[in-house]
């Protein structure tokens, strides 16, 4: 008989049966169609041999005016900036907790007339400045400051007082002395005769606020501190510790910790486990895990660590899985009405999102829910300098501190915070956009002459997230969407909603491309150019019948412009990870899905590749290769796609097929020898499980001048339908399917 030619629709269909869809492609993992024709995805590559903590949700990267290239890396526990396949941590500091100080100050035998000039006290990132008064001659000065048992920034009280009277010229005495980390300057004193005393400086009641307790034997050290605040893995960095009197020296404790909050431990104290001195984080972090090298106490470890430690708490780590409660904030989008309580923090108990942005070759960044923060990358040394809290910034003026997204706007150079907390109030309105005087990220404070100022908007419970397009920001909440535009002075902001009761499965579910914003909703595809409009998806039901809606606020869009796709990856049913993505590829308006799991991606641009975050602690440079570098040796990628059922007429007759011509490249292929294997499979009914299948493998045997393959592969296959499937695992080799032929024939009606 002739033979019959093997053509199928490109795209995947699984709203319909497998025996309707017949002509069209049904099953697929790892393959992608290229002008209508079925190909294997490209490879990925690691990103170097370090890792990071946490579960990465956010990529961002940028190139400065030195043009040093850096990645942003968001992760559940850290914000590390990529940089020559090293990570470095600028996470920002929740609190810097100093002891408490009690410090006298004694000047003795200066004859003095007119004013103290200056007072000034340090320790640490502590400075407290007096002026005061004296008239007349002073036998004795003594100063005391106030007990400070706060955060760095909190005021502490010098008080002065002056016995005897005096007159003399004009004169100075400059005290610098210091007590353990503590140094005082005393300057300005009118003086005349001479000092007949050396200044004294005392500690007089130095109460330490963190001291340690170590057990014989063990590793793990109980830390002390009152109301410390911190939850189950944040991290900490002691400075100024003293040994503890044995093996857990002074090196040993001075260095960061990830702090372990149990069943037995309180708001009080918290544990650590003491490891090698000199190792930082970056060198314990193990495939994406905190691998410390533990170091045991003995019994000369009584001590408490002295009276001067100082510890330094980073920002409080987020979920990695996402929780139920009450409230806005806490479980899936949509989960109850907005004013009900809330039993959760909306930092710590809620899934850790970052949003992040460039002003100038600065970063902006904000967690989710969470404080808007500032990193410099123009100071001398920005790899190890940590990212600081927008409205600490010296010159900062009424900067929001809480939000769920920040954008810099393109066009006009706003930074916009949405979900802020309003002017003067420190509690989030989750439907109010604030934005900053234009070039200006500290100037929050409208006014006549700037262009600060917010916008709240009408329509929802909360925002969800925000996306820029060319011409405008989409900002949107539970039930609608907005467009914000710039209009220029004087209200320089315009919104107005252009759709309503329409969904959007997490903050990070839609993408810009081209003008054009795709989004994955609840049980539907959404894009807007122009007018929001629902995507037409052949496998729509396989997906939303397959996911896990208690994670949903894992899902996350992704472009890969070079193929016209956009990817939406999502947990299905059974898992709590991300394990499944979705493609629709708008250039031939198919939809295809497959297996793989990552938590963040960037698109090409300032790489030369895109880069997408695996959930084991490594970044992954895709579209590279053939294989899976996720593994030592790389393995293999196994891919393959699976045709409906087809039939001669409308299967009365059995079909009997002896014979297989593959059309199948493997331009670009690594290795000498790649193959595919080719599966015919046979069925009576519709229902029915395949009876037979005869697979054949067809191997490339050269490629100069022209590419060759396996000429035919003969088999032996009888049923009322028919199925091809073509699969791979081979490292080093990748393949495009075209148009394969087939001998078959009738056989009879049973």
């Amino acid at each position: 008989m002739p033979l019959t030619k093997l053509q199928f629709q490109p795209g995947i269909n699984k709203e319909t049966t497998s025996y309707s869809n017949e002509g069209g492609w049904f099953d697929m993992d790892k393959v992608r169609f290229r002008a209508g024709y079925p190909e294997k995805i490209g490879g990925w590559t690691k990103v170097g041999s370090n890792s990071f903590l946490g579960s990465c949700r956010a990529l961002h990267s940028w190139r400065t005016i030195a043009l040093d290239n850096y990645l942003g890396v968001g992760t559940s526990e850290k914000y590390y900036i990529e940089s020559g396949q090293g990570y470095y941590d600028i996470t920002p500091l929740r609190v810097t907790v100093p002891p408490n100080k009690n410090i006298a100050v004694t000047v003795s035998g200066n004859s003095v007339t007119g004013e103290v000039g200056e007072l000034e006290i340090f320790s640490g990132l502590n400075k407290i400045t007096d002026t005061a008064g004296a008239s007349g001659g002073v036998g004795q000065v003594a100063v005391t400051t106030a007990n400070n048992s706060g955060s760095s920034d909190e005021d502490t009280t010098a008080v002065l007082a002056n016995v005897a009277q005096a007159t003399g010229a004009v004169g100075s005495v400059t005290v610098t002395p210091s007590v353990g980390n503590v140094s005082v300057t005393l300057t300005g004193l009118e003086a005349v005769a001479n000092v007949t005393a050396a200044p004294t400086v005392a500690n007089t009641a130095n109460t330490p606020v963190i001291t340690f307790t170590a057990t014989n034997g063990s590793s793990t050290i109980v830390v002390n501190h009152p109301s410390h605040g911190a939850v189950n893995g944040d991290f900490v960095t002691f400075t100024e510790v003293e040994s503890l009197g044995g093996n857990i020296t002074a090196a040993v404790l001075n260095q960061e910790y990830q702090i372990i909050v149990d069943g037995t431990t309180t708001s009080n104290n918290y544990k650590i486990t003491a490891r090698t001195a000199a190792t930082t984080v970056a060198d314990i972090t193990v495939d994406g895990v905190y691998t410390p090298s533990a170091v045991t106490a003995n019994s000369s470890d009584t001590g408490d660590g002295g009276k001067f430690t100082i510890g330094a708490y980073q920002i409080t780590v987020g979920l990695d899985t996402s929780v139920f409660g009450n409230g806005w904030g806490a479980g899936t989008w949509s989960r109850g009405t907005w004013g009900s309580a809330a039993t959760i923090d909306a930092q710590a108990d809620t899934l850790r999102l970052w949003t992040h942005d460039n002003f100038g070759e600065d970063l902006i960044i904000n967690v989710f829910n969470g404080g808007i923060y500032y990193w410099d990358a123009s100071v001398a040394t920005p790899l190890t300098t940590r990212a600081v809290e927008l409205s600490n910034l010296t010159g900062s003026i009424d900067a929001p501190t809480i939000a769920n997204k920040v954008i810099v706007s393109d066009v006009d150079r706003h930074v916009i915070a949405f979900g802020a907390n309003p002017l003067g109030s420190g509690t989030q309105d989750p439907l109010l956009i604030r934005f900053s005087d234009q070039e200006n990220a500290l100037d929050w404070r409208p006014t006549t002459t700037n262009t600060a100022g917010d916008l709240l908007v009408g329509s929802g419970s909360r925002i969800v997230t925000a996306i820029e397009t060319r011409q405008q920001i989409l900002v949107f909440t539970d039930v609608s969407i907005h467009a914000m535009q710039y209009l220029g002075p004087p209200f320089t902001f315009g919104i107005n909603m252009i759709s309503e009761n329409v969904t959007i499965a997490s903050p990070n579910s839609a993408i810009a491309i081209e003008d054009n914003v795709f989004w994955m909703g609840r049980n539907e595809f959404y894009t807007y150019g122009g007018a929001v409009q629902k995507l037409p998806c052949s496998v729509k039901d396989y997906v939303f019948s397959d996911f896990n809606g208690s994670q949903s606020e894992k899902v996350f869009a992704a472009s890969n412009t070079a193929f016209s796709e956009v990817w939406w990856y999502y947990p299905s049913k059974d898992s709590d990870t991300i394990d499944r993505y979705v493609v629709y590829n708008y250039q031939q308006n198919i939809w295809y899905y497959g297996t793989l799991s990552r938590g963040a991606w960037i698109d090409r641009g300032v790489q030369e590749n895109p880069v997408a975050a695996g959930l084991d602690g490594y970044l992954y440079t895709h579209e590279n290769g053939f294989d899976d570098g996720s593994q030592n040796p790389v393995a293999g990628i196994s891919a393959y796609i699976e045709s409906s059922q087809f039939d001669i007429g409308d299967g009365n007759n059995f079909s009997f097929v002896s014979r297989i011509i593959p059309d199948v490249t493997f331009r670009n292929s690594s290795t000498s020898t790649p193959s595919v294997t080719f599966t015919m499979k046979a069925r009576n009914f519709p229902g029915g499980a395949y009876l037979q299948t005869d697979d054949e493998a067809v191997t490339k045997t050269t490629s100069v001048p022209v590419e060759q393959f396996t000429n035919q592969s003969f088999v032996r296959l009888r049923g009322r339908s028919m199925a091809l499937r073509v699969e791979s695992n081979e490292t080093g080799m990748t393949w495009r399917l075209g148009s394969p032929r087939m001998d078959v024939r009738q056989d009879g009606r049973r």
